[in-house]
């Protein structure tokens, strides 16, 4: 076991290390960080929505429904200006982030992000109309004239250009190109802010004034490779560079991260990380927020609309299932230390950090027992998370609990954060049980052995 360690300690760890620490992926979890205050609002109006609404609407509650239709209304107003633009509010906070990250006008790097997001968005908009009965012949001529398409009769369908799809472009579906568009365009604009390639002004000009016209020649620049890659999208595909991003790179990975395989390597991973004192949250943040946060993101947005939701796993599955009491699922480390520990200096540890494993903060029992770098509990540390999202995967797959369709902030207790989190499914609070009964076994035997062990010989 100890060379094992030594090993992963000498190959594995400064490769972690580096990717936690490289700028653009520091920016990439930045930007989605930056957006959390009004996620979160719009998650809340989602949840609010689900027991004013949803719920009392399946009971037969009409006139409950009814009366609470003002402050539904309420948050639908918030949902549109937060989950339901939350590629548009990215493009901004990414662009501040990364600008940030290369020394230069963070202001100006969001606007060159989210200009560069917005040029590269269809144009057009389309919609269709199904009519209950067979339109005459003329009426299908005149509707056609006018630019319309007639589908057997009934079906009416129009475009329009100067709008965009406000579901498909500016909500979760968007996160992508917000993504690949602000990484071109702002990478460039610093890197040729960063040569000085700018409009110098005079020393008596006032320091806005002067930021504004330093950033006017690598701004332009930048915006044009950016409509340069859009020209030639469209000009080779006949897809909307969002479109082509969509179809090409978005769908498959986020058909991927329904895959079994990929929950548990996330899964794994990321408490791997961790055994080493490495934040496997963070480090991996910019994977699970542009994959399975996107996912999330879609979700939410179906919940909201009254539609099926596109996919079972997300990123609130984690929070919900598997990081119960923090990564490691070491709340029931707490619980089996208190009821099997012998070892006085841990039952203070566990007792000192029972209350905020409650809310899934870990650290104190990460670095006071400690976990880190300790290789009796390496093995628990890996194994009870990813037993665990196993059980909670299979279990979602087959429908046994509703999938993850609202937003729950992180430290809410486990058990409630399930039940939230799936829009209030009894279900849930089964299976966290079941998941906190699974992490209790497997931590038991290790809390058991570490009585025969001094505390310098775990270290």
């Amino acid at each position: 076991m100890n060379k094992l360690v030594m090993w992963m300690e000498e190959k594995l760890v400064p490769i972690a290390g580096k990717i936690g620490n490289e700028r653009h992926l520091v920016a990439l979890r930045d930007g989605f960080i930056g957006t959390m205050p009004a996620t979160m609002a719009g998650s809340i109006a989602l949840l609010l929505n689900a027991f004013l609404q949803d719920f009392p609407g399946a009971l037969g509650w009409d006139r409950f429904v009814t009366a609470m239709v003002p402050i539904v209304k309420l948050n639908n107003y918030v949902w549109a200006g937060s989950l339901a633009v939350v590629a548009l509010m990215f493009s901004i906070s990414f662009g501040y982030n990364l600008a940030k990250a290369y020394d230069v006008d963070p202001l100006a790097g969001s606007v060159v992000s989210v200009s560069a997001f917005i040029m590269g968005l269809s144009q057009t908009a389309t919609t269709q109309l199904t009519l209950a009965e067979k339109l005459p012949g003329n009426v299908i001529k005149l509707i056609e004239e006018a630019g319309g398409t007639v589908t057997d009769g009934t079906t009416i369908g129009a475009s329009a250009w100067g709008y965009f799809n406000f579901d498909a472009y500016l909500s979760g579906s968007g996160l992508f190109a917000a993504i690949i568009f602000g990484f071109i365009s702002v990478v460039v604009f610093c890197r040729l802010m960063n040569k000085n390639i700018t409009i110098k002004m005079p020393e008596a000009v006032p320091p806005a004034v002067a930021r504004a016209f330093a950033a006017i020649i690598p701004a332009v620049a930048a915006l044009y490779v950016a409509s340069l890659v859009n020209f030639a999208a469209k000009e080779l595909s006949g897809q909307s560079m969002i479109d082509l991003i969509s179809t090409t790179i978005q769908e498959p990975l986020l058909q991927l991260s329904q895959g079994f395989g990929a929950v548990l390597l996330i899964t794994f991973l990321i408490h791997l990380l961790w055994f080493f004192g490495i934040h496997g949250d963070n480090v991996l943040s910019p994977v699970l927020s542009t994959i399975w946060g996107n996912a999330m993101n879609q979700n939410m947005n179906a919940f909201q609309m009254g539609e099926p939701l596109p996919f079972k796993w997300v990123s609130g599955s984690f929070n919900a299932f598997v990081l119960i009491g923090g990564s490691g699922a070491t709340l029931m480390m707490l619980v089996a230390i208190l009821f099997f520990s012998k070892r006085a200096e841990l039952k203070k540890v566990a007792q000192l950090s029972m209350a905020p494993g409650l809310f899934n903060i870990n650290e104190p029992v990460m670095f006071g027992v400690p976990i880190v770098l300790n290789p009796l509990y390496m093995i628990p540390m890996i194994v009870a998370p990813c037993v665990m999202a196993s059980v909670a995967y299979f279990a979602t797959m087959a429908d046994l609990v509703k999938p993850v369709a609202v937003s729950v902030i992180w430290v809410m207790p486990p058990v409630i954060n399930a039940f939230l989190a799936t829009g209030g499914d009894w279900r849930a609070i089964i299976l966290s049980l079941v998941n906190i009964g699974i992490g209790l076994l497997i931590w038991t035997p290790f809390i058991i052995a570490a009585n025969k062990y001094e505390l310098n010989d775990l270290e």
